[in-house]
């Protein structure tokens, strides 16, 4: 019998060891199964970690000296720990002295009850400096060591209250180049996008290639983060201290001629490097929330890429320049202006109503005679003189690394918004539109010899400590070298006999002024004008061009007299930025250093 009983015993031993050696095994299969190993991910996703995008640091961007422009700056987050929080009174309070902090929302979140789940952590505040996370970190010691672990209800505590560094974008010239730089919403934590300018046509890559990673929803938990690559910063062409100016004397010229804006580009036609380029309105960057404000209606961010009008006078440089490369006229061809010129069934007149008689091609544009220049496009033909402007780039964007950039189409022969007498008004810049930075770039290739560069604002592009330079391109040579010479001593001549007020003493400079008067419900008046001048110099060696558009100025119409002396003070404090000597030591110079070569060789 007992016997039986050890049997029957042992049986059940062994029974029992099966199975739970069965069970060992089985839990080891759940637990290296890839179902199991799915449902840990989902459960660690769910209640224990989350998926979060971390973007990189954003590039940093400087002036063409090194001179920063745009960066980042540490600050800081603060928000509760619903989990430790022993005393939302005290939290309430002390938050309450901090801008944009209200007692009561404070106090209602650090009452929240905590779950796990759905309430572990809330934000009280961001984006604030490193002396206010001082502050609260010495209160928070001092309560700590007066009441240690909160052990005490009735005393003051912080348990709970934490905060993390983070990088917000920052613009440290603040409203300098805003135009120019655009801005990137660094507020909204979850968007890694720049708008307009440099911060949205480099946006990927300032931005970096951005990485998902599983965070702790406990902070205590998160450890340090795996390193990520920051994106790739730039260098441009742009120098802050010209830019500085420009703006400066901008303002001062749309509060003098009481004028609706004003548009500057200064660039060097050798390599189109944009040197400075500024407009109306502008804002801090660092607070791009008033964008909407300041830039209502169909106001662009960037007048100079963004804006298109009719251009006037300063477009019969270009005219000019297609005559003169074509050999439809010389700088010797006379016109016997009668002051009207009849052609498509229209009439036109000079801006003075008047007959100049006898008039060589510089007295056409010294002058400024419309009646000449619709001739002068007429003995061209329609098809050479639209292909001449199709080559000058009117029409076509210039494809300026700006994010932003607009045009008009050109209306060409054949086009059914075009008729014989746009070929006569067209020559003088009226019933044609562009923005600044085309005819900037298009009138360069004057200053340039014939070669016409693209317009960049990027010099330089640091990745991985190591710096790319950007290389000038040539989007291509609408007219010869001779033309290009020809033209430019003919506007040369035509300042200098005119005594014009751009002219600065001690440089040869070259220009053209425009007025444009702008249609109100489609008739033209000099009620209201395009005010513009463009010039450049020093007229044998070109360092610099600079375009000037004022819009709607109400103290004088003509761009003879709003815009020719604002471009005499630009270029004034210009050549001295530039360090460029007054043309007699220049020439003094370069003959020593000829004589120097001479005595080497």
């Amino acid at each position: 019998m007992k016997a039986k009983v050890l049997s029957r015993v042992n049986i059940i031993g062994m029974i029992s060891s099966i199975l739970g050696l069965l069970i060992i095994v089985q839990l080891t299969h759940i637990q290296n199964s890839q179902q199991h190993i799915e449902v840990q991910e989902w459960a660690d996703e769910q209640f224990t970690y989350e998926k979060e995008i971390i973007y990189p640091e954003r590039g940093n961007i400087y002036d063409c000296w090194g001179r920063l422009l745009a960066g980042n700056e540490e600050v800081y987050e603060i928000g509760i720990l619903l989990k430790y929080v022993q005393n939302p009174v005290t939290i309430a309070t002390t938050l309450a002295e901090l801008p944009e902090v209200d007692y009561a929302d404070a106090y209602a979140v650090a009452s929240l009850e905590y779950d796990p789940k759905t309430k572990v952590y809330a934000v009280i505040s961001d984006f604030l400096p490193l002396g206010i996370i001082n502050a609260l970190s010495t209160i928070k010691q001092e309560y700590e060591t007066i009441n240690p672990s909160a052990e005490d209800p009735q005393l003051h505590s912080l348990r709970g209250l934490v905060w993390y560094p983070h990088l917000k974008r920052s613009y440290p010239e603040n409203m300098l180049a805003a135009n120019v730089l655009g801005f990137y919403k660094f507020r909204d934590r979850n968007i890694d996008e720049g708008f307009f300018g440099v911060e949205e046509y480099y946006n990927e890559i300032l931005s970096g290639p951005k990485q998902e990673i599983l965070i702790p929803r406990d902070p205590y938990m998160i450890s340090e983060l795996p390193p990520i690559p920051s994106g790739s910063s730039l260098i441009l062409t742009l120098d802050r201290e010209i830019q500085a100016m420009v703006e400066m004397k901008l303002d001062e010229a749309v509060e003098q001629n009481e004028a609706e804006s004003s548009t500057i580009i200064v660039m060097d036609p050798r390599n189109g490097e944009i040197l400075a380029m500024a407009s109306q309105p502008r804002i801090n960057l660092n607070q791009y929330w008033e964008f909407e404000e300041k830039f209502q209606d169909t106001t662009p961010f960037n007048r100079a890429i963004s804006q298109t009008y009719e251009p006037g006078s300063v477009f019969k440089v270009l005219t000019m320049a297609a005559a003169l490369d074509a050999e439809t006229v010389t700088p010797e061809t006379i016109f016997n202006d009668p002051g009207v010129f009849k052609y498509g069934g229209r009439v036109i007149y000079n801006w003075n109503r008047r007959a100049w008689g006898e008039q060589t091609m510089q007295g056409c544009l010294q002058n400024s005679l419309n009646v000449c220049l619709s001739w002068v496009a007429t003995e061209l033909g329609k098809e050479k003189f639209y292909a001449y402007l199709q080559a000058f780039g009117i029409g076509r964007r210039t494809n300026i690394d700006l994010g932003g950039e607009k045009i008009w189409p050109l209306s060409m022969p054949g086009d059914p918004d075009w008729y014989p007498i746009n070929l006569a008004t067209n020559s003088f810049g009226q019933g044609v539109a562009v923005t600044p930075i085309q005819l900037a770039t298009a009138v360069s290739t004057i200053a340039n010899g014939g070669k016409m560069m693209k317009p960049h604002v990027v010099k330089a592009i640091i990745d991985n400590d190591r710096q790319y330079s950007t290389s000038p391109q040539v989007l291509g040579v609408p007219i010869s070298k001779k033309t290009a010479q020809t033209l430019t001593e003919i506007l040369t001549r035509s300042l200098e006999e005119e005594a014009s007020l751009a002219l600065v003493p001690g440089y040869r400079l070259a220009g053209k002024t425009g007025t444009a008067e702008i249609p109100v419900e489609g008739k033209y008046g000099i009620e209201l004008t395009n005010a513009s001048f463009v010039g450049w110099g020093p007229v044998d060696d070109p360092r610099f061009l600079v375009y000037i558009w004022i819009e709607k100025p109400k103290s004088s119409p003509w761009g003879s007299v709003v815009a020719a002396p604002l471009f005499h003070d630009i270029v004034e404090d210009l050549v001295i930025l530039l360090d460029i000597p007054t043309d007699d030591i220049r020439h003094d110079l370069i003959a020593q250093g000829q004589k120097i070569d001479v005595i080497n060789q």
